[in-house]
């Protein structure tokens, strides 16, 4: 649990980072659309996070076999359309919504798992994903007014079972003794490459991709997303989750909400002195203790044996 907990504190630091190199590149860029700067983001992100990988493992490439293949496909496939999905609806709902349905998956995970295996989970998970849910509830501030079905809702619950499907196509046991790093990197590589299409339809021009990283702040935040919140976050991720159920992974995810808004107290400013940025902290608010407190208490009870 330790080791999936670190991977949602990198996750949870590309927050507040992919926050900051959006408005550094609001200045490099006036006016490109969100489209754009999020494709050509997620493209050069986990692309260059495949080429380090790739040149971390050498000679071992040769040795990626069709399952490891399989595998980092699905993964690709399935974590690039929940980020795309999520950022798109995003625009069109509230953020508090948002926040919320991306976190379905851990209603989505054990009912896909009750319903293909017959089996139901123990009950602490089911008490679990209760005081997950009320945690997260608190912790959007969210409203039975904001509960609609829009397009931004739709998109962004597609993405949630986006993300689930990751989730579970990591835990499949025909690929148990898959190599962690050869189908990380074939993951990364497809998702790079998905995202090419979007940014040739959506790039006001050839320049503009070169132009989005034009300075050394743009530049940092990227090092950062690859090496700490990609390289970091999802090789742990796709190492030590088989060491848990996928119910209980998606359990454990939900922190990340939680950490990204610790993180918000205080980087925000720290960040804005290093690039030159207008970018506020946020505050300590007792949502954020209640809601925070719920999803903690959640995690501790998976762990209670």
């Amino acid at each position: 649990m330790g080791m999936l907990l670190g991977a949602t504190l990198f996750w949870a630091l590309s927050f507040p980072v992919m926050k900051s190199l959006y408005l550094e590149q609001q200045k490099l860029l006036p006016g490109a659309s969100t489209w754009f700067l999020t494709a050509v983001g997620v493209m050069y992100r986990f692309g260059a996070a495949g080429l380090l990988l790739a040149l971390y493992l050498g000679r071992n490439l040769k040795k990626i076999s069709r399952l490891e293949l399989e595998q980092g496909i699905g993964l690709g496939v399935f974590g690039v359309g929940g980020i795309l999905l999520q950022v798109d609806g995003l625009a069109y709902t509230a953020a508090s919504t948002s926040a919320f349905l991306t976190q379905c998956y851990c209603i989505i995970i054990p009912l896909w798992v009750a319903l293909t295996r017959r089996v139901l989970p123990p009950w602490k998970s089911f008490l679990s994903i209760a005081l997950v849910l009320a945690g997260l509830t608190v912790l959007a501030g969210l409203s039975l007014q904001d509960l609609r079905l829009g397009r931004g809702e739709t998109e962004t619950l597609i993405g949630s079972f986006m993300f689930a499907g990751q989730i579970l196509w990591l835990e499949r046991p025909r690929y148990v003794a898959n190599d962690p790093l050869r189908f990380s990197l074939v993951m990364f590589v497809v998702m790079a490459l998905i995202c090419l299409p979007g940014v040739w339809l959506t790039a006001p021009s050839a320049q503009a991709c070169v132009r989005a990283y034009g300075s050394p702040a743009a530049i940092g935040f990227l090092v950062t997303l690859v090496v700490v919140c990609t390289l970091g976050g999802y090789l742990f991720m796709n190492r030590w989750q088989r060491e848990v159920t996928a119910t209980e992974a998606g359990i454990i995810y939900c922190v990340e909400p939680v950490i990204a808004s610790a993180l918000a107290l205080f980087l925000p400013a720290w960040i804005s002195i290093w690039a030159d940025l207008s970018y506020t902290n946020e505050t300590l608010t007792p949502r954020l203790l209640i809601g925070g407190g719920l999803i903690t208490a959640a995690n501790v009870l998976l762990q209670k044996r």
